[in-house]
C-alpha cells in the first residue's frame, strides 16, 4: 500500500495504490476533523489504519485518470523538515570530516517541499547546486522525551524519498556553520512519489541511488548509516517536540558533487533519485526566472 497526492499544485487529491490500482482516498480524509488530506491530522488520527480498513471493505472508488495526473509530495504541509547531516560514514569522509559523535541537525524551510518530478529552479548567482538522495521519515504521532530507542519506532508513520538539494557555497561559506542558507532555496526538497507505511519497510537495508543526466552518481545502502531511524527519532525527541506529519531527512551517502568527483548541476540537467521499495523521482533543474524590476509610476 502506498499513499499519494495527485493533481495540480494546491489541488492535490489524496489517493492510495493497492495491488496496482489507485483509489480515491477522500472518503477517508473527509471523515477526519481538520484534515481532508494526507497530513499531520490524518496521520495522528490513525489515517493509515483507516485507509487499510476502507480498502478491505471496498469503500474507496477507483481514481479515474490517475496515471495522467501530476504527482505531488505525499505529505501535505509538514510543520517542520528536520535534517541529519553527514549520517553516512563514506559521505562524511568525502566531505572531509570524521563521522560525527552525535547527529548533526539542520532545518529546511517546509516550503521547500515539492512534488518528486517538479522542476527545481537554480537560484540567481548560484553555481554549486548539488543533489542528495535520502530516506525520509514521516512522523506519525507527537514525540517528546521518548524513553528509549525502541519506543521511537512507534512514532514513525512511514517513509518516502527526498532529494535534499543543496547550494554548497551558501551552505559552507555563507552560513557560518549553520548550513540552512544553502538548503532552503525554492523547491529544494523534491519529495515522494509515495508515503509507504512503516510496517511495510525495513529501513535498515535499503539501496539508494542517484543519477545525473542518466549517469550513475550515488549507489549505497542504509546499512552505511551512522545513526539509524529509531536512534534519530529518539535523539531528536530529547531536543524538540516532533509532530505528526513532520519530515526527517536522514542523510545522504557518498557520490555528490561536493566530493569533487562530479560537476555541480547546471541549467537543463536532470536528476533521478530512487530508494528500493519506495519509488523513483525525476526532476529537471532550470535557471530561475527573476522578475524584472517594475518601473516607477508616471
Amino acid at each position: 500500500m502506498q499513499l499519494l497526492r495527485l493533481g495540480p499544485v494546491g489541488q492535490e487529491i489524496p489517493a492510495v495504490t493497492h495491488d496496482g490500482v489507485t483509489y480515491d482516498l477522500r472518503p477517508v480524509t473527509a471523515g477526519i476533523p481538520g484534515s481532508h488530506d494526507v497530513d499531520g491530522a490524518f496521520l495522528a488520527a490513525d489515517g493509515i489504519a483507516r485507509t487499510r480498513a476502507a480498502l478491505a471493505a471496498g469503500e474507496l472508488p477507483v481514481l479515474e485518470g490517475a496515471d495522467a495526473l501530476r504527482v505531488g509530495a505525499p505529505i501535505a504541509r509538514p510543520a517542520a523538515v528536520v535534517c541529519v547531516g553527514q549520517n553516512y560514514a563514506a559521505h562524511a569522509r568525502e566531505s572531509g570530516a570524521e563521522p560525527p559523535r552525535l547527529p548533526i541537525i539542520f532545518f529546511k524551510h517546509p516550503n521547500t517541499v515539492v512534488g518528486p518530478d517538479d522542476t527545481v529552479p537554480i537560484p540567481p548567482g548560484s553555481d554549486k547546486v548539488d543533489w542528495e538522495v535520502e530516506l525520509a521519515i514521516v512522523v506519525g504521532k507527537q514525540a517528546s522525551y521518548l524513553p528509549s530507542v525502541e519506543a521511537a519506532r512507534e512514532h514513525v508513520a512511514g517513509y518516502t524519498v527526498v532529494d535534499d538539494v543543496s547550494e554548497r557555497a551558501w551552505q559552507l561559506d555563507d552560513s557560518l556553520g549553520q548550513w540552512s542558507k544553502g538548503k532552503c532555496g525554492p523547491a529544494f526538497l523534491p519529495t515522494g512519489p509515495a508515503l509507504v507505511p512503516a510496517d511495510e519497510v525495513d529501513p535498515a537495508d535499503l539501496r539508494l541511488r542517484s543519477f545525473v543526466n542518466g549517469e550513475p552518481r550515488q549507489d549505497s545502502s542504509t546499512t552505511d548509516m551512522i545513526f539509524d531511524v529509531a536512534a534519530i527519532v529518539h535523539h531528536l525527541s530529547q531536543y524538540m517536540t516532533l509532530e505528526a506529519g513532520d519530515l526527517i531527512c536522514t542523510g545522504t551517502p557518498e557520490g555528490v558533487a561536493l566530493s569533487g568527483r562530479f560537476p555541480y548541476l547546471a541549467d537543463g540537467d536532470v536528476v533521478e533519485v530512487e530508494i528500493e521499495g519506495l519509488g523513483r523521482q525525476r526532476h529537471a533543474f532550470a535557471s530561475a526566472q527573476v522578475p524584472a524590476a517594475s518601473s516607477a509610476p508616471a
